[in-house]
C-alpha cells in the first residue's frame, strides 16, 4: 500500500536555544520529524524547507526513500552545501521516521539491527585554568562519563575555543552583531602541549581524552601540534587545520601518529572521500543533520568503513533531539562506531522533545519505540518560545585579521 505525504509543516522555536523541526504527515496521519537546525543560520533552512521543499512533497510516496532524496538532491540542480543540505536532513529522516513506526520497530533494526548493545558518549569539559578543568571533569565523571573533550583557557587569548563560563555551551550568541574572538596560534602552540600533559598527568593513562582545534592552523603548525601531543595519546586531535585544503592533513601524517578527526562542517561524501582513500584521517565527523539525513550519512560510514575510519558523529547542543536520535540509531547499527559526542540538555528541551534514547554510566541507548523515539511537545511553540536572533562569534588575530574560528 502506498502512503502518500499529505502535508508538512516547520516549527522554528527557541527553548533557551533555536532549533528548526520538520513535521511530515502522511494520508493516513502517520507522522515522522527530521532536525534541520542550522546554528546562526537557521532561518534560511526554514524557508528553504516552507517555501521550496515541503510544497514540492505532497502526494509523493512516504515510503520511497532513496528515490524522495534524490529527487531533493539532484532535482533542484543546486547541490550541496549546509543550507541545502539540513533541509533534505529533515526530510529524510522524517521518512524514516514514519517508515519505521509502519514497521512498528526502532529505526535501527530497518538499518540492520544492533551492532552493539550500547554508544560511548564524550562530555564536553572546559575550563579556564587546568583546576576549572578538572572540575568540570570530574563533574562529568560523576555523570558517568568516561570519555571527555577537553578545552582549556590559553593564557595571553582573551577568549579560547570552548571554553565557557556556562556549563551549558552554546556558541551562537544572541545578539544583533557577531561576537568579535581572539587567537593567536604561537601562543596556544607554546602552551597547549604542556597543558594536555598535566592533563594527562592527572587524569591517568586509562582516561580517554579528546582536543578540539576547530580548524585554527596552518598545515606546518598542525603537523608541530600533532607531533608535540603524540605522549599525550588522545583518543583524537579534531580539526586541527581547515578542512578546505585536504591535502594538508597529509603533511600532518608525515610528522605524527595522533589520531585525526575531521568533518563537523561536511555536507556530502565528496568532501570526505580523498580524505579517507589515502587514510589521511582516522574518525568523520559529519552530523546526520548536516549531512543529508541518514540515507546520506549511512553511505559515508560505509565508505569510512572500507577505509578503515571510524566514526564520530557530531552532536552538540546546535543538533536537537531529533538529530540526536537519528545519529544514535546509526551508531547502533554500523560497524565502525567509533565514539559519540553528546551534550547533555537543560530539562526543558528534554521536555519538549520526548525521547526514547537515554544515557547512562557513560553510553548512550537508542530506545526500543518505534521510529526515531522521539515526539514533538504541543507546548514547543513558535508564539512560546519565539525565535531569537543570534550569531556565531567571528575570530579574529591580534592584530584584526579574520581568522578561523
Amino acid at each position: 500500500m502506498v502512503e502518500k505525504i499529505a502535508s508538512g509543516e516547520v516549527v522554528v522555536a527557541s527553548p533557551g536555544r533555536n532549533f528548526v523541526t520538520l513535521r511530515l504527515r502522511t494520508e493516513s496521519g502517520i507522522t515522522g520529524l527530521g532536525d534541520a537546525t542550522l546554528n546562526g543560520r537557521e532561518l534560511a533552512v526554514a524557508s528553504y524547507l516552507r517555501d521550496h521543499v515541503v510544497p514540492a512533497l505532497n502526494g509523493r510516496d512516504a515510503q520511497a526513500i532513496e528515490d524522495t532524496w534524490m529527487y531533493l538532491y539532484k532535482g533542484a540542480y543546486w547541490r550541496g552545501g549546509p543550507v541545502t543540505m539540513a533541509a533534505i536532513a529533515a526530510v529524510d529522516m522524517a521518512l524514516w521516521d514514519i517508515k519505521a513506526k509502519m514497521a512498528g520497530l526502532p529505526l535501527y533494526q530497518l538499518l540492520g539491527g544492533a551492532c552493539r548493545e550500547r554508544v560511548l558518549a564524550y562530555a564536553h569539559t572546559t575550563g579556564s585554568d587546568i583546576n576549572g578543568l578538572m572540575r568540570s571533569i570530574e563533574k562529568a565523571q560523576e555523570d558517568g562519563y568516561e570519555a571527555f573533550r577537553v578545552q582549556i583557557g590559553i593564557p595571553g587569548i582573551m577568549d579560547t575555543y570552548g571554553v565557557s563560563a556556562s556549563e551549558y555551551y552554546e556558541p551562537a550568541l544572541r545578539d544583533s552583531q557577531p561576537a568579535r574572538f581572539h587567537w593567536d596560534a604561537e601562543t596556544y602552540l607554546r602552551q597547549i602541549p604542556k597543558l594536555l600533559r598535566d592533563i594527562r598527568a592527572q587524569c591517568g593513562e586509562e582516561a580517554i581524552l579528546l582536543h578540539d582545534v576547530h580548524h585554527r592552523l596552518a598545515p606546518v603548525q598542525a603537523a608541530r601540534l600533532a607531533r608535540d601531543l603524540e605522549e599525550v595519546r588522545l583518543f583524537w586531535l579534531e580539526d586541527v587545520t581547515p578542512s578546505d585544503d585536504q591535502d594538508a592533513l597529509s603533511l600532518v601524517r608525515q610528522h605524527s601518529t595522533t589520531p585525526l578527526a575531521i568533518g563537523e562542517v561536511f555536507n556530502t561524501i565528496w568532501q570526505c572521500k580523498a580524505l579517507m582513500e589515502g587514510h589521511l584521517i582516522d574518525y568523520i565527523r559529519m552530523s546526520v543533520t548536516h549531512g543529508g539525513g541518514v540515507t546520506h550519512l549511512r553511505k559515508v560510514l560505509w565508505l569510512a568503513e572500507l577505509h578503515q575510519v571510524k566514526s564520530g558523529l557530531h552532536g552538540p547542543s546546535d543538533v536537537s533531539p531529533v538529530g540526536m536520535a537519528a545519529s544514535l540509531h546509526l551508531d547502533f547499527a554500523i560497524s565502525n562506531f567509533g565514539i559519540q559526542e553528546y551534550q547533555q540538555r537543560p530539562a526543558l528541551i528534554d521536555d519538549l522533545f520526548p525521547h526514547a534514547y537515554s544515557f547512562r554510566d557513560g553510553y548512550l541507548y537508542p530506545g526500543e519505540e518505534s521510529g526515531l523515539g522521539v515526539t514533538l511537545s504541543d507546548a514547543l511553540t513558535a508564539e512560546k518560545y519565539p525565535y531569537v536572533h543570534g550569531y556565531l562569534p567571528v575570530n579574529y588575530l591580534m592584530d584584526g585579521t579574520v581568522h578561523e574560528w
